[in-house]
């Protein structure tokens, strides 16, 4: 299960539509890993500047490396998180997550970042299967 649904928030998707909030609060606390790599690269990115923050460290465990799937593999999951920080998310592989400005200047390298070329170009033995 990608995330620890409260009865509430299921009562709420039951009726009709779910505050996103409450949605933003249930990947909070069900992937934390993943909630405090996204929201680190966010803070990153506004001390730094810059076109974009990445992670280029590998999870510290299966559990970890899951719940980034999990968050960045699903839709709304991913959207919801690109929306809260007011950011836009790419993904490269098991553990590469990049935050980018919504600012339209970073468009080039967005798209290089998730580009064919640029996947290739960031793969490795080590991370075979990871």
């Amino acid at each position: 299960m990608s995330l620890d649904v409260s009865p509430a928030l299921l009562e709420q998707a039951e009726r009709g539509e779910v505050d996103e909030a409450d949605f933003v609060d249930c990947v909070r606390t069900s992937l934390p890993y993943a909630w405090e790599m996204v929201s680190s690269l966010v803070a990153q990115l506004k001390v730094d500047g810059g076109e974009f923050a990445d992670n280029q460290t590998p999870p510290p465990d299966e559990q970890a490396r899951g719940q980034l799937l999990r968050a960045l593999a699903s839709d709304a999951i991913r959207g919801a998180l690109e929306r809260h920080f007011g950011v836009r998310l790419a993904f490269q592989n098991c553990h590469r997550v990049a935050v980018f400005p919504l600012d339209s200047s970073v468009d080039d390298r967005l798209a290089r970042f998730t580009s064919v070329r640029g996947q290739l170009l960031n793969q490795s033995p080590e991370l075979r299967d990871c």
